[in-house]
């Protein structure tokens, strides 16, 4: 009878497992799930110890520098900003492609409403990474014959939000040294703090302790040059940021004013963006530190990277506001944001109620 029923058991399990896998490989999730983590896999199996790299005498003095940096910043975060940042950055993986990842996001032509895909934990984001290239192009074709406006764009990092030991990667240590500490920065952020489904917030605030981690860090080593640097980055962040949002009010406004005629509306749509170019040029442009204006001129504009960018920048000005209110204390800070957003479901209102007080 014991093994009549351990035999049903293994059958009915054997079977479970068969029946997860064949739902896994038949659906498109399930075939991006597994090639996303077969390409983690890779990027793990690649890992080597940063000391080991450092110590290498065939490692190049400029690598070395670069890798000693991050270890540097790694540690500033964990130290004295309180970061969680398990084993991530601790190790070095080469690439053998000189892109990590080309990440897609999509947008209604007419509505300001960004296609978000559903992912197992994290919720449903507004953009899409690809590992293959092809992929990705596929992907925005698609879109683009279905009538959606599309941005495309590579990606040199990204986080796993503390499920893997993130290795620094070659695609990322080629930046300089300003783009280093606050990619190290920025990416820990997001093991402290990640609000599932809502990812404006998320790397909005991750754009925030990147950036004014950066800033301090820099400060702590006495490099003054390097801390501006980041400072005026981080102006120009908050610069644009105003900007996409005056954008995204005057479009919806523009969306309100044709509600029930599509055709209209995406004309409406392109009579804002064109007098946007103009604004963007002319006005934003000169309250820009070291940014060249054939750059602006450039910048493409429609739908889908108008809402890309603001997923970075965000109210930007309510986690500025936050550490003036800390006394620039960054560390400071992130515990006030943690707090302030802690089981709310529109954590930029839960910010602003804090402020307020």
């Amino acid at each position: 009878m014991a093994k009549l029923t351990l035999r049903r058991v293994l059958k009915w399990f054997f079977g479970a497992l068969l029946l997860v896998v064949l739902v896994v490989v038949a659906t498109p999730l399930g075939r991006y799930i597994l090639r996303a983590g077969w390409e983690e896999a890779k990027i793990l199996s690649r890992r080597v110890p940063i000391e080991k790299v450092v110590a290498d005498s065939t490692t190049t003095p400029e690598l070395r520098e670069r890798l000693r940096l991050v270890l540097s910043a790694r540690s500033y975060a964990v130290d004295t900003l309180g970061l969680e940042a398990g084993e991530s950055f601790t190790t070095f993986a080469q690439l053998d492609r000189d892109t990590l990842v080309l990440v897609l996001s999509a947008a209604y032509r007419d509505r300001l409403q960004a296609y978000r895909w559903w992912f197992p934990i994290v919720g449903r984001l507004p953009y899409k990474g690809f590992f293959k290239p092809q992929d990705a192009r596929r992907a925005r074709d698609d879109f683009q014959t279905r009538g959606f406006d599309t941005y495309l764009r590579p990606a040199s990092a990204f986080s796993t939000l503390g499920w893997f030991n993130d290795p620094l990667l070659s695609t990322t240590v080629r930046g300089d040294t300003t783009f280093l500490a606050n990619t190290v920065i920025h990416e820990l952020s997001h093991n402290t703090l990640f609000v599932a489904g809502n990812a404006e917030f998320s790397e909005s605030f991750a754009s925030f302790i990147g950036s004014r981690g950066a800033e301090a860090f820099f400060r702590s080593r006495h490099a003054p040059a390097a801390a501006q640097a980041v400072a005026d980055d981080w102006a120009n962040d908050q610069v644009l940021g105003r900007f996409w949002e005056h954008t995204a009010k005057a479009l919806d406004s523009a969306y309100r004013t044709w509600p029930n005629d599509s055709a209209a509306r995406v004309a409406a749509r392109d009579s804002v963006y064109l007098r946007a170019r103009r604004e963007l040029v002319d006005s934003v442009g000169p309250q820009l530190r070291g940014v060249n204006p054939a750059w602006l001129a450039r910048v493409p504009l429609d739908n889908a990277s108008l809402l890309a960018r603001r997923v970075y920048a965000q109210r930007l000005d309510l986690f500025d506001s936050v550490w003036v209110r800390n006394d620039r204390d960054v560390r400071r800070s992130i515990t006030a944001v943690r707090d302030a957003v802690r089981g709310a479901s529109d954590p930029f209102s839960a910010l602003e109620r804090v402020l307020r007080k």
